[in-house]
């Protein structure tokens, strides 16, 4: 993705990197009102909503979009940061940026959510940090619950509406070789052994048939035509077709 050069218009090969002392001096000035030292804050620190924006790369979203709501969440994290604090600057800017696209993939997720699940969603988590912090220890669900007076399913079914899709593809766990992607921990009934094992009779089966018996399958169980059209595709009548087909099925039952 980060091999595009220019992404909604900014060239990112000319981004420039400001030294702490330099984003420090900008900070003071921005202090004093100055709009110049905010946009060479928000120019300087640009590099850092491309680094964040690679984390999300397999959600299919265009860089561009996720470029522009990032620097949403940059320009946040500047006009709210306390030199006071003394901690550094990125380190108070990424969450905020990843917090502003986790905002947009969620309110632009074809999966719509209606507004009150999102509302329950969001009470039940601050329910759970304020129970964590008197008890010291992760709430149960029914205390949760109970605290909101609602019912149990209720409150699941609304952090499970709010919950980001993944893709089949992403990986979870990587140790230098190949990696296990989600799908690969997933178990799928309709790829058995024994489902294999029949398909592969079946095409055996199919090559033990003449041309005009394996197109007439074909087209029966494959493609869904009825009888009278598979007569009219080929040019003879619906009852030769079902005398063809019941014996074409016949002679495949001896080989599977």
């Amino acid at each position: 993705m980060m091999n595009k050069v220019e992404i909604c218009g900014v060239n990112t090969s000319n981004l420039p990197v400001l030294k702490n002392e330099e984003m420090k001096k900008l900070f003071v000035r921005l202090q004093q009102n100055d709009r110049q030292a905010r946009e060479e804050l928000i120019q300087g620190n640009l590099r850092l909503v491309l680094s964040v924006i690679q984390r999300f790369s397999n959600r299919g979203e265009h860089v561009d979009d996720l470029f522009q709501v990032g620097c949403i969440g940059l320009i946040k994290a500047i006009d709210n940061f306390d030199l006071g604090q003394n901690v550094r600057f990125s380190t108070y800017a990424v969450p905020m940026i990843i917090g502003e696209i986790r905002r947009y993939l969620r309110d632009n997720n074809p999966v719509r959510v209606s507004r009150s699940l999102r509302d329950i969603a969001y009470k039940a988590l601050q329910v759970r940090e304020k129970l964590l912090g008197e008890k010291s220890q992760e709430p149960t669900l029914k205390e949760i619950s109970e605290r909101l007076n609602l019912k149990q399913e209720d409150v699941v079914f609304a952090l499970d509406a709010i919950q980001d899709p993944i893709s089949l593809f992403e990986p979870i766990y990587n140790d230098g070789g190949d990696p296990i992607l989600v799908m690969d921990q997933i178990s799928d009934d309709k790829t058995s052994d024994e489902q294999w094992l029949e398909g592969i009779s079946i095409k055996t089966a199919l090559k033990k048939l003449s041309d005009r018996e394996k197109l007439i399958l074909t087209l029966r169980f494959f493609e869904g035509r009825t009888q009278m059209e598979v007569a009219d595709e080929i040019g003879i009548s619906q009852a030769q077709v079902s005398r063809l087909e019941k014996a074409a099925l016949k002679q495949m039952r001896k080989h599977i």
